[in-house]
């Protein structure tokens, strides 16, 4: 009998999402990756495989935003969904399709699509 992994099955998910989820000029994808510690989030258009804007907890002007403070991991996810849509409207980006990347549509991903959608992303 195989025993398969948590993430070998968010890594199935996240590749049967993937095939029916790209991103074109038009509406890039917004890839999103979660560590035990830290949240990373991509704009991509995937028909050039260029990324238009990234950021993360580790970037340093989101380490400004976080403080020196202890943040719960979600309220962290959320300032750092805010800081990509900023980023993104201001370069004229204002549709994407959310990639959730094979996690559930819950606690950090959700608070980071919430954060987006504050900062002025549809999707």
């Amino acid at each position: 009998m195989k025993i398969a992994s948590r993430k070998s099955k968010r890594e199935l998910r996240h590749v049967r999402v993937r095939r029916k989820l790209s991103g074109s000029p038009d509406r890039p994808r917004l890839a999103v990756f979660k560590s035990a510690k830290h949240i990373y989030a991509q704009i991509i258009d995937d028909l050039k495989a260029h990324t238009l804007v990234s950021a993360s907890s580790l970037t340093p002007k989101v380490k400004e935003m976080l403080g020196q403070e202890k943040l719960k991991k979600t309220d962290s996810a959320k300032i750092i969904g805010k800081y990509i849509g900023e980023l993104s409207v201001s370069m004229g980006i204002k549709e994407v399709c959310f990639d959730r990347g094979g996690y559930p549509y819950h606690g950090r991903i959700q608070a980071f699509a919430e954060g987006a959608r504050e900062a002025g992303l549809v999707f």
